[in-house]
């Protein structure tokens, strides 16, 4: 079995040291003992865990989601449905993200197209708009009850 330095295992795994140094923090990746020399070696599986975690995290896997997908490929009693379970959860969320960045390109492509790019910044109707929000925000509107 070959054994890597910590900056052998980062390049092989594609990210930076402190990224294997923030793993080990976490609890995401072991740290070996130190040798005599001063030098920890890494093995071969430590490469394929740091890219397992870029990889989810890619996904858009939080490291948590990661680490708990780690734990299931590692655990005899866990089932493809516990994995297909986390990954449809992971997809709504994902969905659900899409839907609130589309409406924020939607509210700013309406506002660029309602300033004309002249005058006072003061005036602008962007300005105005984020404004009317920030008003809204201090001063929510009373609930409206049916029936009223």
């Amino acid at each position: 079995m070959s054994t890597l330095t910590i900056g052998q295992l980062a390049k092989r795994a594609g990210v930076g040291v402190e990224t294997i140094r923030f793993y080990q923090r976490e609890r995401l990746l072991e740290e070996p003992e130190r040798l005599p020399s001063g030098f920890r070696q890494y093995g071969e599986e430590a490469v394929e865990r740091v890219k397992f975690l870029r990889h989810a995290q890619r996904l858009g896997f939080t490291l948590k989601d990661a680490k708990d997908l780690l734990e299931l490929k590692h655990d005899p009693k866990a089932v493809r449905s516990d994995v297909r379970d986390r990954a449809s959860r992971k997809l709504s969320d994902i969905r659900e993200k899409i839907k609130v960045l589309e409406a924020m390109r939607d509210d700013l492509t309406r506002l660029i197209a309602e300033c004309d790019g002249h005058g006072p910044a003061a005036h602008c109707p962007i300005i105005r708009a984020i404004d009317t929000d920030c008003d809204a925000a201090r001063h929510p509107s009373p609930p409206v009850t049916p029936g009223t």
